[in-house]
């Protein structure tokens, strides 16, 4: 598997911020950078739909699955839960039984107060509908707000034949070990997955922002925030070369998506990234909310070992 904005090939999973179609549209519009992230395969494409609203590709020993919910007035919770269980029936008894990476979005995520705020209730609905394979680990996943209210559930998930392996960050508290304060159930997702196959080993960051432990910092300051997140990247990296005896750098990077909350900080979160050496010609930078609140900015990214 390789992560590029210029394929050369059909792609499996073809995430185009600017033109794509839903499931595979986030929602979040393009501020700038690459405007492709296109997972390719060295293996037969195939594509179709089976059923439910889930569309499937595949190619060799990874396929993806794609899946859009309304959301604008219904209840989260049951949407999310739908979604899921959706998602796993359509996973399970598959030659793709392994859910790798997930990517979530859906419109007004930071909506309602305490309990009833609208990521706290996706989280309740995606836990209702999960199978004890899902939580044993959890995969790797971003969940992201569109700028637009009524924005759908988009949920798009890269399936494997074979278990990837699941990380955690050392400087930060697994997030579905998270205490009661940040909702009712805490999010189902791992830090990281390092993926081996027959291109090399791929390390896939989950959504990563400013948090230690499992408190949020810098609030109020994005380009602190910002070298948060980055310094968990740099340790996520560290620990995915230990666990898999491959080479993680951040000069493996192939692809990374930086979502803002205010679409103004763009330029200084370009002028950082460019001042630690990442090149911005493989960085996307998107409109998009952070399922917390008090964040502004969040990074995910696709990394080749060496």
């Amino acid at each position: 598997m390789r992560v590029s904005d210029r394929p050369d090939a059909a792609p499996l999973l073809d995430f185009d911020f600017v033109d794509a179609a839903l499931p595979w549209r986030s929602g979040c519009a393009w501020l700038g950078g690459a405007r492709r992230e296109a997972w390719l395969s060295d293996r037969p494409l195939e594509a179709g739909s089976i059923g439910a609203g889930v569309l499937r590709r595949s190619a060799g020993a990874w396929a993806v699955l794609g899946l859009h919910r309304p959301m604008a007035g219904g209840d989260v919770a049951a949407e999310s839960e739908a979604a899921y269980r959706d998602l796993l029936a359509a996973a399970r008894p598959s030659a793709h039984p392994y859910l790798i990476r997930i990517w979530n979005y859906f419109g007004a995520i930071n909506a309602g107060d305490g309990d009833s705020e609208r990521y706290r209730r996706f989280c309740v609905g995606r836990n209702a509908a999960v199978d004890a394979m899902f939580r044993d680990p959890p995969p790797a996943a971003t969940a992201i707000g569109a700028p637009d209210p009524g924005a759908p559930l988009s949920v798009v998930a890269l399936c494997s034949a074979q278990p990837a392996i699941a990380l955690e960050n050392p400087r930060q508290t697994p997030a579905w070990q998270y205490p009661r304060e940040y909702g009712p159930v805490p999010p189902g997702f791992s830090r990281g997955a390092v993926l081996c196959d027959g291109d090399g080993a791929t390390l896939l960051a989950s959504g990563t922002a400013s948090i230690v432990g499992h408190v949020s910092l810098h609030a109020g300051d994005v380009v602190a925030q910002l070298d948060e997140s980055l310094a968990n990247l740099h340790v996520l990296l560290d620990e995915g070369s230990q666990r898999s005896g491959e080479r993680f750098r951040m000069e493996g990077l192939q692809a990374l998506r930086v979502y803002l909350r205010d679409a103004d900080a763009m330029p200084a979160a370009q002028a950082r990234l460019e001042a630690a050496g990442l090149p911005l010609a493989r960085v996307a930078f998107l409109h998009g909310d952070v399922c917390r609140r008090e964040l502004d900015v969040e990074l995910e990214g696709v990394f080749a070992g060496s």
